[in-house]
């Protein structure tokens, strides 16, 4: 593996929905910028699922033939300047029950600027000009891809809200159809990546669909790129319902088996115990906190990290800081691995 020491560092991240907007709004702010280790993050790159087939991004994926752009757009958001009157706009949502009401602005601009320049990839470009984003976005595939799970009673759902709703637990995920073609572009930055991540996100709606895409883990595999699996903090109701992160990892490793992580990052706070009753009630539980097979599952393959990685407030969600830190914490720790030097005590 190496880790970008000659030049700043290539940094590649895979996921979907609020998980990979979440790491890339930590991540941006370290752009240009010399860590304490004297680690600089050159450029920051997403490859990004577009399986979404509900809300705003069904509708116009429905009506206008195009690929999703709700988590796209996020991540555009989330690299964009938090203070900027443009990203706030690309935030907007429609109100009331009219043709406008629950879509995004950013949803609608996407759309049109596919229209006029005939090509979503470009228009992603534009927009991400627009919004001044300090990295590039990728979507895994241009296929009009829709997600296919089979359930632990035999049936199969279709179409990730489908999935999402579904209750028996998910044996199985398939992308219809199975041969969709990655971006080129995608697999580049995939190829000279110094770092790789993969989550946090929903495991059979974010991660597992860009890792099935063709050559996606292939290209992943055959990297040098230090590569980093983020554990979610909670299970989600009717996708790992009683999963732990050790189960996470097993799924991840059974459909892109190419894939061998140098580092797995748990969190290790306890929520509180009204964030504990509330996710309760509504099936969820954390996970990672008594997982200790993680560490006998990947010895002498990964370094399991566990670190305080919530940020405050009323949701259970990941600390933006917190997570770009303990990321860069990771690229340091392999930097001196590689040089054979004494590892700093990164990881609080």
């Amino acid at each position: 593996m190496h880790t970008g020491t000659e030049r700043g560092i290539k940094l590649v991240a895979l996921g979907g929905g609020t998980g990979l907007s979440t790491l890339l709004s930590g991540l941006k702010r370290l752009v240009g910028a010399d860590s304490r280790g004297g680690l600089r993050l050159e450029s920051l790159a997403a490859i990004v699922t577009v399986s979404d087939d509900g809300g705003s991004s069904g509708r116009l994926r429905d009506e206008l033939q195009m690929l999703p752009p709700g988590d796209i757009r996020n991540c555009m958001v989330a690299l964009s300047e938090d203070s900027s009157l443009i990203s706030r706009l690309f935030r907007y949502r429609f109100p009331g029950d009219g043709n406008l009401g629950g879509h995004s602005f950013g949803n609608l601009f996407l759309a049109a600027l596919t229209a006029v320049t005939g090509d979503f990839v470009e228009a992603v470009r534009l927009s991400s000009e627009v919004l001044a984003s300090k990295g590039h976005i990728y979507p895994a595939t241009l296929n009009d891809v829709r997600l296919v799970a089979e359930l632990e009673d035999g049936t199969e759902v279709r179409g990730e809200t489908n999935i999402t709703a579904s209750r028996p637990a998910i044996r199985r995920l398939r992308l219809e159809p199975e041969q969709c073609l990655p971006l080129p572009e995608a697999l580049t930055a995939l190829r000279t990546a110094d770092v790789i991540t993969v989550g946090p996100g929903s495991l059979y709606t974010s991660i597992l669909p860009n890792l099935l895409v063709a050559r996606v883990a292939e290209s992943i595999g055959e990297s040098d790129a230090v590569k980093i699996f983020v554990c979610n903090l909670m299970t989600q109701p009717g996708e790992t319902d009683g999963y732990t992160a050790r189960r996470h990892l097993e799924v991840v490793k059974r459909d892109a088996p190419e894939i061998e992580f140098d580092y797995v990052v748990v969190n290790n706070r306890r929520v509180s115990e009204e964030q504990a009753e509330a996710y309760a009630a509504e099936g969820a539980r954390q996970i990672g906190l008594t997982d200790h097979m993680l560490e006998r599952e990947f010895s002498g393959e990964a370094e399991v990290v566990r670190t305080d990685l919530l940020d405050e407030g009323e949701k259970v969600r990941h600390s933006p800081e917190k997570l770009a830190r303990v990321i860069l914490a990771c690229c340091e720790q392999a930097r001196a691995h590689k040089h054979n030097v004494r590892a700093p005590e990164v990881f609080a």
